[in-house]
């Protein structure tokens, strides 16, 4: 994964950052055992996405939040990228909090997922998962249901956060998954629909608002039940989209110095914990 820098990162084109992450991800896997290596990403091949993989082409260049306005708890989240974590070492640096991939579409699970699942658990951690949608494979509903049945699950015990649906710029071509802004709507309404079916809440929903608005027409009708967790690698969260007046996460960077995705949930612990208990 990358490091902090002192100065301004180059700005790459979207093709330039996948080529220079797939760079970096092999010079890293070279260097450690091949029961070590993680999952050798980006890459555009199914299954192979994490949270965020747009972000930095699209809605900044990893640099440091400014000075909160408001009280902010420390928070991660992880892929087959990242491996096995070092979940003590996250919580020794005042992590609290942390979201885990556990699915994408209907045909991918993540091999890592118990050891960071239940290690963020182990440490103390408030902690829940995320599945990364594409919308242009299957229905929202059957993506909905295959991420509750793979560890997308929720319980009342205090330390379960609701599920993540990750919709963002698609890795694998078309910005919008080749749907319009109504299609598009009608899809994510099918999964949050679905999802609190089967659990009772109502998902997280994590997204960028530059493609919020493009590929959603900046559709405002979610904003009333479904948390946002906005994608945003600046000093500030920027803009949100329509109906949102105030993101309840915010992953400013993916270049943190134990695993790359950091985020700020925008409250103390104790309102980390009131989102677990819903």
């Amino acid at each position: 994964m990358p490091v902090r820098r002192s100065r301004r990162p180059r700005r790459l084109s979207p093709a330039g950052v996948l080529l220079a992450a797939l760079g970096l991800a092999l010079s890293s896997a070279s260097a450690l055992p091949a029961s070590a290596a993680p999952e050798p990403l980006p890459v555009p091949v199914r299954g192979s996405a994490y949270l965020g993989i747009g972000v930095l082409a699209h809605d900044g260049e990893s640099r440091s939040p400014g000075a909160a306005a408001a009280t902010r708890t420390e928070g991660v989240d992880v892929s087959a990228y990242q491996g096995n974590v070092a979940w003590s070492t996250l919580w020794s640096s005042g992590v609290r909090w942390a979201y885990t991939k556990a699915t994408e579409g209907t045909y991918y699970t993540n091999p890592y997922f118990t050891q960071q699942y239940d290690g963020a658990y182990g440490v103390g951690m408030i902690r829940g998962s995320y599945h990364f949608a594409t919308p242009d494979t299957t229905s929202g509903t059957a993506q909905a249901n295959y991420f509750v049945d793979h560890g997308g699950g929720w319980s009342k015990d205090g330390r379960t956060l609701p599920g993540v649906l990750d919709i963002e710029w698609n890795p694998y071509g078309a910005s919008c998954y080749g749907k319009s802004a109504s299609a598009m709507v009608a899809w994510i309404s099918d999964f949050v629909a679905a999802y609190h079916s089967r659990t009772g809440r109502y998902a997280v929903i994590y997204t960028s608002t530059s493609w919020w608005s493009s590929c959603t027409g900046n559709h405002a009708g979610l904003a009333a039940a479904d948390p946002l967790w906005i994608a945003r690698y600046a000093s500030d969260a920027g803009t949100l989209p329509a109906g949102y007046t105030f993101y309840t996460m915010w992953q400013y960077t993916s270049s943190g110095p134990t695993v790359g995705d950091h985020d700020a949930f925008n409250g103390a612990l104790d309102r980390v914990t009131a989102l677990a208990n819903g």
